[in-house]
């Protein structure tokens, strides 16, 4: 099982999107700064998850979240789970 996340900064309100197998040690590990491409955003919360059977299918997930159509998709699901 493979899960597609989207991480918020505390520190600037960005979001981040990626893949992992689990979850709880991924959050970790950003939080602890071992991500190079966005330490010096840390904190992070997850404010979405989205489980895949296999690595293609949340490959596939990953690179549609992060495209303009999935953006606007990420946009309209936290505006309705994130307090503004």
């Amino acid at each position: 099982m493979y899960y597609v996340y989207i991480l918020q900064s505390l520190k600037n309100l960005n979001y981040y999107t990626g893949l992992t197998k689990d979850i709880e040690r991924r959050l970790q590990e950003h939080n602890s700064k071992q991500t190079k491409s966005n330490k010096s955003y840390a904190p992070f919360k997850i404010v979405y998850t989205e489980k895949c059977k296999t690595l293609s299918e949340a490959r596939a997930r990953e690179k549609f979240l992060k495209s303009g159509t999935g953006r606007e998709f990420r946009n309209k699901i936290l505006k309705n789970n994130i307090p503004a």
